[in-house]
């Protein structure tokens, strides 16, 4: 099997791409690679804490991988650092990464061109699902899921801090997509089929920070040659370790 480390953010994508990935038996999968906010300790973009991000890899019995980024890194500084560390990872004998992306061509693009460089294969096993059937695939299996963060352009408040159920799926506007695939929402996965035990926590408070993004901010915008998009605003709900 081919030697794999898996790009895990601690959302549902990732936990369904990894669960899908598992049952195709293909890939030796043995590290989770996150990237995380070092001024903060919390996980890029979801604001999740660093130590529930160590249950859950605990939890679901893989080793964790930590990419520490400073709250304002640029571009450059981001590609050039993803890239020292997918050079170690190389040296270590790693042939395959995992993405739980499902239909952004461009950051699969992305991804794959930065992989490229070192030599590795980027593996996307849940590429061009209908997202509403994974959404429900994933709530029927018996995962269970907490929104972390929302974009305040696409959701208000009352979507942060809440359960993945049917009953979510149902309220989301039409325009957002059912798994958050456009950055809508960013969620954390406590329990669940491949988990060892769930992940005990308290809700916080929620919190709107906003952003003011500068030309090469690479936490908050993603760049192409035609056109920069910057999402400023968002909803975090702070989950505090039992």
């Amino acid at each position: 099997m081919h030697k794999t480390y898996f790009n895990w953010s601690s959302g549902k994508d990732s936990c369904m791409a990894l669960y899908h990935v598992l049952e195709q038996n293909k890939y030796d999968i043995s590290t989770l690679l996150t990237t995380v906010n070092k001024d903060y300790k919390r996980v890029s973009m979801h604001g999740l804490r660093e130590e529930l991000l160590d249950q859950q890899a605990d939890s679901l019995g893989f080793l964790l991988k930590k990419i520490k980024f400073p709250a304002q890194v640029s571009m450059d500084s981001y590609n050039e650092t993803m890239r020292g560390a997918v050079e170690e990872l190389k040296k270590e004998q790693y042939t395959h990464c995992i993405f739980g992306d499902i239909f952004l061509e461009d950051l699969r693009g992305y991804r794959e061109s930065q992989l490229n460089l070192v030599g590795i294969k980027g593996v996307f096993p849940l590429w061009n699902r209908n997202t509403k059937e994974l959404l429900l695939e994933f709530i029927t299996l018996g995962f269970k899921a907490i929104t972390v963060c929302v974009n305040a352009k696409y959701l208000d408040e009352t979507f942060c801090g809440r359960l993945l159920d049917e009953e979510f799926l149902k309220d989301l506007p039409a325009e957002v997509d059912p798994c958050g695939e456009n950055g809508e929402f960013h969620t954390f996965v406590y329990d669940g089929p491949l988990f060892k035990h769930p992940i005990d926590f308290e809700i916080g408070e929620k919190v709107l920070r906003t952003y003011e993004p500068s030309k090469d901010d690479g936490d908050n915008c993603f760049v192409d040659d035609e056109e920069q998009h910057w999402d400023t605003a968002f909803w975090y709900c702070d989950l505090i370790p039992k």
